[in-house]
């Protein structure tokens, strides 16, 4: 596949690039995303979650009241997971959430993806551009120049990209990201996908 390289204020540069066949020309692997998707949402999981079982809440250190002749159940402890206050069943514990995947898996998923992207005709290359300092004013004026200002956009950059990460962080339904870290997850998660001319070889070399 074919595309045209665009300059930051919308128009043809009159160059172009052939998108690699191997990479975003194959026969997406619809399970094999799925595996990705799964286990990076899993990744962001924090598992800090906790409930206090019943040797962790307070009170509880003598029997409540005598075992016969008051007419009421039995109970020896406030402690006891019956009674308001007291311990958790089977409450939440800190866990890792984790999930790991093959570098094959990895790879094979964000070809997956850039595949379905391209047979969508969601993804644009622009020329390189990088700002030097941090300006959200200014990367909003590109993505109003290449029409796709308000659509849910992932740029990918090259790897001298920190300002125009910086600058994209402020503006709603825009991610940036270095070519070589987009996942399979951030690369479907968006409308479209904005490559930086330097970071479609960069991203080529690193999944071939």
């Amino acid at each position: 596949m074919k595309l045209d390289v665009l300059k930051i204020d919308g128009s043809k540069s009159g160059d172009s690039v052939e998108l690699s066949d191997e990479i975003f020309g194959i026969e997406p692997n619809d399970h094999v995303i799925y595996l990705a998707v799964k286990a990076y949402l899993a990744n962001q999981r924090q598992g800090t979650h906790k409930t206090k079982e019943r040797n962790e809440v307070r009170g509880g250190g003598r029997k409540p009241w005598r075992q016969k002749g008051r007419g009421v159940a039995r109970a020896g402890t406030i402690r006891s997971p019956l009674w308001v206050g007291g311990g958790k069943i089977f409450g939440p514990k800190p866990r890792n959430y984790r999930q790991k995947l093959n570098k094959k898996v990895k790879s094979l998923a964000r070809k997956s993806a850039l595949s379905y992207k391209a047979k969508a005709e969601q993804i644009f290359i622009v020329e390189d551009f990088n700002f030097e300092t941090p300006k959200s004013k200014e990367l909003n004026a590109i993505l109003n120049a290449l029409k796709v200002s308000g659509k849910k956009t992932l740029i990918l950059t090259s790897v001298d990209g920190e300002n125009v990460y910086k600058s994209g962080r402020n503006i709603e339904k825009v991610n940036v990201l270095e070519a070589n870290k987009a996942s399979a997850y951030e690369i479907l998660n968006s409308q479209i996908l904005l490559l930086q001319k330097g970071a479609l070889e960069k991203l080529e070399s690193t999944l071939n």
